[in-house]
């Protein structure tokens, strides 16, 4: 059960810790970009609304969501399985996801600045070296979280099976 409520603890801090950040993408849209946009870029809007924050932000809220139901799912399990609460309760998930939710955010926020500081522009002209490094450092720690987030899944799977047994 502790590992459960951990995880509902880290997931409504991460989420709410997400709505924080919106702001960093309300103010990017009141005072615009801080560079040219490039032809490529414009015919891309749409899939970044014109602000490189959007994934960061969009991964902390969901994954903090995810968080909540996999923590709330084994509360339940733990309070209706036969077999001890603190079966499979590695603390291994909940720090995958949780590095994996604040290193896309590392990558993703402030790390646009850093990556920005290599290649001006990355984002906007593209400058195609600069975007794929930047994006493929988020998607690391997406795959992360989801590592986590699986092998809480598998946890969670095998309790249920066992209860409705």
């Amino acid at each position: 059960m502790v590992l459960g409520a951990r995880f509902v603890k880290w997931g409504l801090g991460l989420f709410i810790f997400g709505i924080l950040l919106i702001f960093g993408p309300i103010a990017h849209y009141c005072v615009g970009a801080n560079h040219p946009t490039g032809e490529a870029f414009l015919h891309n809007v749409s899939l970044w609304f014109a602000c490189p924050w959007t994934l960061a932000v969009a991964v902390m809220q969901a994954g903090g969501l995810g968080m909540v139901v996999l923590g709330l799912t084994r509360l339940q399990t733990a309070r209706l399985s036969e077999r001890s609460a603190a079966t499979g309760d590695s603390p291994t998930a909940l720090w995958l996801c949780i590095i994996g939710l604040l290193g896309a955010f590392a990558v993703g926020y402030p790390g646009y600045f850093v990556f920005d500081a290599i290649w001006p522009s990355y984002y906007y002209t593209p400058v195609q070296a600069g975007k794929n490094a930047w994006l493929l450092g988020q998607a690391l720690f997406i795959f992360i979280y989801f590592g986590g987030a699986l092998m809480m899944f598998n946890t969670e799977r095998r309790a249920l099976n066992a209860i409705s047994n």
